[in-house]
């Protein structure tokens, strides 16, 4: 069961990799399985029948009321780390059972369900507008056996839905739940690609949204530009929080950028600095760039010394001149003329063959031409 589950794949939002599905017996470990339904809602539920489940079943299981239909996402004992993560309690009486593995039948009905789902979204819509309510309702979920409907909505303040609700109940006949969800959350249900090029991190694998502060930002001497801060739910960038830890650590090796530097010429600000090369860049001007030096963190160190013995150095920059490197490799083009080849060449062919007896061949050949010429000259002449 192991090894079937883990050649599963899965298409569902937020999974959980199962990383103890190679473990002899961690499948039978427990009897709560992990089921998902529509988006991002999940729930834990006993399977005390013992039904052979894997990842990827739709199942029917116990709902309020009738049954509703969703698919196991997780089984074995990592559900119960799960559990304790989402504090959701195994003798609590509000864990459900599982009854079966949808037949048909289920899975029909069902279809019907989530086909009327977009066509009552609208409706809704339409309905807390002519009531006046400041809310906007961004889902719809039908339970799998039609009876019950899951109204997701934003609101920026407290509303008083209850008017709603009776509207909602006469018009679709079906019990009505209201849940309230955040910007975030709905731009993890709607899911997207973000600027990076890869899919949106709530949609993918985030369950908790920790809140942004714009102090992340600055910590990492980010532009702040609302534009290229915000994500597609109009919030602060998650991405944000995930290294202003290493940010906060390494900013406590450097000076306090409040200090001021004093020099014999000037007065230095801090400007910005670069964290991961530890230089400090200074101004002249509280406000504005002016005269910026960029100097080494040690040079700082050692000029705030100097301050608060009373001394000033003549600027912000060490006395001596750094010494160039010294280069190790060897040039071997910039000895040499880039066209020594081609004199060699040259050279090649103006050289003259020798006779292999010593003679010259070229000569030796002119010359038996030239007593030919005379030796027919001579012949002619006494014909």
């Amino acid at each position: 069961m192991g090894q079937k589950g883990c050649s599963k794949i899965q298409n569902n939002k937020l999974n959980t990799y199962d990383w103890l599905c190679d473990v002899p017996d961690a499948g039978n470990a427990t009897d709560y399985v992990e089921v998902q339904f529509k988006n991002t809602r999940k729930g834990y539920f006993l399977n005390n029948t013992k039904i052979p489940l894997e990842k990827g079943d739709i199942v029917a299981v116990e709902a309020s009321p009738g049954h509703d239909i969703g698919t196991v996402t997780l089984t074995g004992k990592l559900v119960l780390l799960q559990m304790k993560k989402n504090n959701a309690r195994s003798e609590s009486a509000e864990l459900k059972r599982i009854y079966r593995k949808a037949k048909p039948a289920d899975l029909e009905k069902y279809e019907e369900a989530k086909a009327k789902e977009h066509e009552t979204m609208i409706r809704s819509r339409q309905m807390a507008v002519e009531l006046g309510l400041n809310m906007k309702i961004g889902d719809v979920e039908y339970q799998g056996d039609g009876n019950k409907a899951i109204f997701y909505y934003i609101a920026d303040e407290r509303v008083d839905f209850r008017q709603l609700i009776k509207v909602l109940a006469d018009a679709f006949r079906v019990r009505i739940e209201m849940k309230q969800i955040g910007a975030r959350q709905e731009a993890g249900r709607i899911g997207g690609i973000g600027p990076c090029g890869r899919e949106l991190c709530c949609s993918c694998w985030m369950t908790n949204f920790v809140s942004v502060a714009t102090g992340c930002a600055r910590y990492q001497d980010i532009s702040m530009n609302p534009q290229k801060l915000a994500g597609q739910c109009a919030k602060l960038k998650c991405c944000i929080n995930y290294e202003v830890d290493a940010y906060v650590e390494a900013q406590k090796q450097l000076p306090s950028r409040e200090i001021v530097l004093e020099t014999k010429e000037n007065t230095y600000y801090h400007f910005k600095t670069d964290i991961f090369k530890h230089e400090i860049t200074y101004s002249t001007d509280k406000t504005f760039a002016a005269n910026l030096i960029t100097i080494s963190a040690k040079r700082v160190f050692d000029i705030i010394a100097m301050n608060k013995k009373g001394e000033k150095p003549v600027s912000l920059e060490t006395d001596e001149k750094p010494q160039p490197l010294k280069r190790d490799s060897h040039d071997i083009l910039g000895q040499e003329s880039l066209t020594r080849f081609d004199n060699q060449a040259s050279k090649k062919k103006k050289k003259k063959k020798k006779h292999p007896a010593g003679g010259n061949t070229s000569s030796d050949n002119s010359n038996q031409k030239q007593k030919n010429k005379n030796d027919k000259a001579v012949n002619n002449e006494k014909s």
